[in-house]
């Protein structure tokens, strides 16, 4: 066995966010800049890694509502018609800068990333999820799942509606991957010991808690953190280290906040000419990020106040991070080694959007933390999840204690005074939808249609996506309307059924707007699939 293991473990998580009623639409940019700035610069450096040989073994969560997206050929028109905007516009700049010494390079850096980023696309037939099982089939990465439409399952109330998240989870990654997912990675990392007969039943070997989920159960565990468990349903857990998280995620403690990276909240869409920008704008014409960015994030103050981004200084202080997070793993796993006597384990999970998106230069900082590990490889094995499952010998019992990666530790991110009014009405919608699917459990025609569509819109609602964004104050009227549109349509559904006079031309125009899981089977809910 090596001396110790590193699992750099990213999510790659949105909300199902496709709106075919309107020609463009403000949300649907969030899809768009993350496979713009995070997804395909990620495949490029794991492509580039694969070409120099270099032994590389990520783990990664591809949520359910993302490979639905990416694999939508509406988002996939729209994406290329908005890669073809930001090309424009950049070549706008560039002609814009062309005197300009120092803003003339970075205007040219943008042509070349949306320019790479439509070659990559185009390469992958417009399907990145493409590109993701090649990188998979090639032993690079080992891709696991979330729930469904990413619920806080602790939030779901009832068992049949929980088995049904999981149970649509497993099969999609079956389907866009062609295998089966081994691990679970629980959205917001949220746990309780009742989801584990679910979780068992619905096939999942292993997943990942939050640090506290391990260091509060029963037993305490000797290793702490930094060694699996065995839950008492057999399923093996992984505790987050918290002090490489920190250094990766923190904008205070850790790497991101430098003052030579790039600013993220100062934007050519409101620092540039508004006659030149309108193009590129939505119908409203509101100012936003377009993308292009010039300036580093230069210390605290004004964003007025920001100096010009450098790439070169930004991309040799992301190697610099990168050489100090490997030092800094070395010998934490050599103090670690010493201490429990076995291979300490330390489990490294990020959101994957922090590479590229958050942290302009995330993808870089992966590149150099992988090579920078494999030069070295007698002081730590970079190992994806399932390989420590595997090798990992014995590993203790115990009871995790209920848990989750939010503020404070628990859940109160997503249940507080401004989100507890949601729960009231999701957790009627799924008592509805378990009625319905045992009162019919052999449908046919339109009536399982109904069914099919009514399970799609619960799902829909109950995404944490929601009240997280209500929590925060971010999109508020958009999360709203979002839930409050799903839980009607449940509703809806679900009275239609009911008393056998179901709109057909009503159900026809849900199913080509809310169109996620298209081989959903609504006997889920059947009481009958609930675990015991």
């Amino acid at each position: 066995m090596p001396i110790g293991y590193l699992s750099l473990v990213l999510h790659a998580h949105l909300p199902f966010v496709r709106h075919p009623e309107q020609p463009s639409f403000l949300e649907e940019d969030w899809l768009f800049e993350a496979m713009t700035e995070c997804y395909i610069p990620l495949i490029s450096v794991l492509r580039r890694i694969a070409e120099d040989g270099v032994p590389c073994r990520l783990t990664l969560s591809i949520s359910p509502t993302l490979a639905e997206m990416l694999d939508d050929a509406l988002l996939q028109t729209r994406y290329r018609r908005y890669l073809e905007g930001r090309l424009e516009l950049a070549d706008q700049e560039a002609q814009r800068t062309r005197h300009d010494l120092a803003l003339h390079p970075l205007a040219h850096m943008y042509q070349q990333r949306f320019g790479s980023a439509r070659q990559l696309f185009d390469q992958c037939g417009a399907n990145l999820l493409r590109a993701f099982r090649e990188l998979q089939d090639e032993g690079l990465l080992e891709i696991i799942t979330c729930p469904a439409t990413h619920p806080f399952l602790p939030f779901v109330s009832r068992p049949e509606a929980r088995y049904a998240q999981l149970a649509i989870a497993r099969e999609t990654g079956e389907h866009h991957f062609g295998k089966s997912p081994r691990g679970l990675w629980l959205a917001e990392c949220g746990y309780e010991p009742s989801l584990e007969p679910l979780i068992r039943k619905s096939g999942f070997a292993y997943l990942v808690l939050d640090a506290h989920g391990l260091l509060f159960g029963t037993p305490r565990p000797p290793g702490g953190i930094f060694a699996p468990v065995k839950t008492p349903e057999g399923l093996v857990a992984f505790g987050r280290d918290l002090e490489s998280s920190r250094q990766v995620w923190s904008s205070r403690g850790g790497y991101p906040g430098d003052p030579d990276y790039r600013e993220f909240y100062r934007d050519l869409g409101y620092d540039g000419r508004y006659e030149s920008l309108r193009p590129y704008l939505h119908a409203d014409g509101a100012r936003r990020n377009l993308g292009i960015k010039y300036h580093r994030i230069t210390g605290p103050g004004d964003l007025g106040q920001r100096a010009l981004y450098h790439r070169g200084r930004a991309l040799a202080k992301a190697e610099e991070h990168a050489r100090h997070f490997v030092l800094s793993r070395q010998g934490q796993i050599a103090s670690l080694r010493q201490t429990l006597g076995q291979p300490p384990v330390v489990v490294s999970p990020y959101d994957a959007e922090l590479f590229g998106h958050w942290s302009f230069e995330g993808p870089l900082f992966l590149d150099q933390v992988i090579r920078k590990t494999a030069s070295n490889p007698s002081h730590f094995k970079l190992a994806a999840l399932s390989e420590i499952f595997e090798e990992y010998p014995n590993p203790i019992c115990q009871q995790p204690a209920a848990s989750s990666w939010g503020e404070q530790g628990y859940q109160q991110v997503w249940l507080n005074e401004r989100t507890q009014w949601l729960y009231r009405h999701q957790h009627q919608a799924e008592r509805s939808m378990v009625e319905l699917a045992t009162q019919f459990p052999e449908a046919e025609g339109v009536l399982l249609r109904a069914l099919n569509q009514a399970a799609r819109e619960l799902l829909l609602a109950q995404s944490s996506d929601w009240p997280f964004l209500i929590s925060r104050q971010t999109a508020v009227p958009y999360a709203m309307r979002r839930f409050r549109s799903h839980i009607q349509r449940v509703r809806q559904l679900c009275e239609q059924i009911s008393t056998g006079a179901i709109e057909e031309p009503w159900l026809q125009s849900l199913e080509a707007h809310d169109s996620v899981f298209p081989r959903i089977d609504y006997r889920l809910f059947c009481g009958r699939n609930e675990a015991t």
